[in-house]
């Protein structure tokens, strides 16, 4: 068993910074996938994250303290052109009388460099940020 508490798999869901509370919660989506965290040597993080025909290599460091701390970068080709996004996120910590709690990663996501869009001729611009967590799956 790895004393890493990042390792595992994660759902991974990330929604648009959007004060609105009128705005449609379906389309404050960002992202969705999961995330799977590797064991490494202290304070790296390695992995992956992806969903339907996407995945990211993920790369970055880790730090203990209260909360623990992650940042990492994911990167990779998808349809044929370069996506990079970054991370960074928090371990939440357990409620002394929560009641059922699971681990869970909170943060922020930029995208680093735009890339094309989900609608022909499209483009998702860099410098995009999103809120993200991601709750223990595994």
């Amino acid at each position: 068993m790895s004393d890493n508490p990042f390792v595992g798999s994660w759902t991974y869901r990330s929604l648009l910074n959007d004060p609105d509370v009128s705005s449609a919660f379906d389309a404050l989506e960002f992202g969705r996938g999961t995330i799977v965290i590797a064991d490494a040597p202290m304070q790296i993080l390695i992995g992956t994250i992806g969903g339907p025909d996407w995945s990211l290599a993920l790369k970055g460091a880790r730090d203990y303290g209260n909360p623990m701390h992650a940042r990492f970068q994911g990167t990779g080709i998808i349809g044929g052109e370069q996506w990079v996004y970054d991370y960074d996120g928090y371990l939440v910590p357990p409620w002394p009388n929560g009641v059922d709690q699971r681990a869970a990663i909170v943060g922020s996501v930029i995208r680093t460099i735009p890339h094309s869009g989900s609608s022909p001729g499209s483009v998702s611009p860099s410098g995009v940020v999103a809120s993200f967590y991601a709750v223990r799956s595994g």
